[in-house]
């Protein structure tokens, strides 16, 4: 019993300090994170971080499994609400684009991005993340489709197109470019999807 309880203390410490991790880098950006930044905000010293996590690379790929961990269960939610296929569209939209310029999710993305080709366990989370977002599309449109709410179509390749353009607008608006805000975005977005995904 001693042995669970200190297992799940120390899964509650790795929480919190992803939480923090993410928080920081909302407030700070990526750049201002460091292990012993985040140490004095934890309370804690680096070497404790280290401990579970072994570097900075690690702790921001965990970070971001874990934040991605809680959009898996808002996508599980949407999945199962009673409305439309088009509305579960624009929501699945709202839920895939960045808050603003200071999405801590997206920042992480956009840096870790340009690290996947020489870090292979960086390539296959990403593969990882990317494959369940891309079945709950499909999955949404394919629905909508026998639902008679969409045209028939493919719907994995539908899926693909439109997350492809999410992943450009969502970049734009993080990197705040001009005209490139969050109600620009998803106005843009929901115009595409309304072009790739026929509504009936």
């Amino acid at each position: 019993m001693a042995g669970a309880a200190r297992r799940r203390d120390g899964q509650i410490a790795q929480e919190r300090m992803l939480e923090e991790a993410m928080t920081a880098i909302a407030e700070d950006g990526l750049a201002a994170l460091t292990m012993s930044k985040l140490a004095d905000r934890l309370g804690t010293s680096g070497g404790h971080i280290l401990y579970y996590y072994g570097s900075k690379d690690r702790l921001l790929l965990e970070a971001l499994r874990w934040s991605e961990e809680q959009l898996a269960a808002e996508r599980a939610a949407l999945l199962r609400r009673r409305v439309t296929a088009a509305r579960k569209l624009e929501l699945f939209l709202e839920l895939y684009l960045p808050r603003g310029p200071r999405d801590p999710r997206w920042t992480l993305w956009i840096e870790l991005w340009a690290r996947t080709p020489s870090n292979e366990d960086l390539r296959t989370a990403q593969e990882e993340i990317d494959a369940g977002w891309h079945a709950d599309l499909g999955a949404l449109l394919a629905k909508g489709v026998e639902q008679g709410r969409f045209a028939p179509t493919d719907t994995a390749a539908r899926a693909s197109e439109l997350l492809a353009l999410l992943d450009g607008l969502s970049t734009r608006v993080v990197l705040g470019q001009r005209d490139a805000d969050r109600a620009r975005a998803l106005e843009r977005a929901r115009s595409a999807a309304a072009l790739l995904v026929e509504h009936r």
